[in-house]
Order: structure tokens, then C-alpha cells, then sequence
């Protein structure tokens, strides 16, 4: 259905999005970490995960689904996007029991507030 709507775009690797609020601030690499507010959700609009108000995650751009690895390199900080992932660019044919079920496309409202340096690797 996303497909006939004139406000979603699609990149070529099938990821589908919507910007909800354009920032205008600088964008981040794939090797950035990048501190975010965000819901993720079902079709159905059941909430697998989120961030609690005032709590954003810091995320390591290569250490997630690829689909919202290369979605949040497309947002400038300030912006607020809706994704739709597809399974092959979220947690494919395995899922990610028991929130996400096999072949899920999933729905992501991110907002990028800031970047806030390369990866961060854990010192032990």
C-alpha cells in the first residue's frame, strides 16, 4: 500500500520512509553512534520497543538491522522519520522472539538528535 502514497520513498534496497520533520543538522557515516528517541512497532501497531521520555538510546550505526543502519544515514539531526523495514532488512525468516515474529516488517518512528562520535567500543 506504501507504494501509492506520494509522501513515501523507497531506496533501493526496498526501505520505505517517511520524513516527519526535516533537521538540519549534519548526517551520520555508518561508523557514527548516533543518540536517538524511537518506538519500534508491528503492523499491527503493537510496540516492541521504545525509548522511555527523556531517555534516548545511543546506537552503534553498524551494529543494527541493516534497514535502520542505512535509514538513519539518510536523516539529518533534528529529523523525524518513519521507516518500514522489510524482513530481509530487519530480523528475516529467524525474527527476534518473542516480540518479533518471523518475516516481520517492521515500523520505526526515529527522531536523530545527535551524533555523538565514531563507534563506541567497550574497554575491558
Amino acid at each position: 500500500k506504501n507504494k501509492k502514497r506520494s509522501d513515501v520513498k523507497t531506496t533501493s534496497s526496498g526501505l520505505q520512509y517517511i520524513i516527519v520533520k526535516k533537521g538540519k543538522g549534519p548526517k551520520p557515516s555508518t561508523s557514527d553512534s548516533v543518540k536517538v528517541m524511537y518506538k519500534g512497532m508491528l503492523l499491527d501497531s503493537t510496540v516492541f520497543d521504545s525509548t522511555t521520555s527523556g531517555n534516548p538510546a545511543v546506537l552503534d550505526l553498524n551494529r543494527i538491522i541493516p534497514g535502520l543502519a542505512e535509514g538513519i544515514q539518510l536523516m539529518n539531526v533534528g529529523s523525524t522519520y518513519r521507516f518500514f523495514v522489510p524482513p530481509d532488512l530487519g530480523y528475516g525468516p529467524q525474527g527476534a522472539p518473542p516480540a518479533i515474529p518471523p518475516n516481520a516488517t517492521l515500523i520505526f518512528d526515529i527522531t536523530l538528535e545527535d551524533i555523538v562520535g565514531k563507534e563506541m567500543k567497550s574497554k575491558l
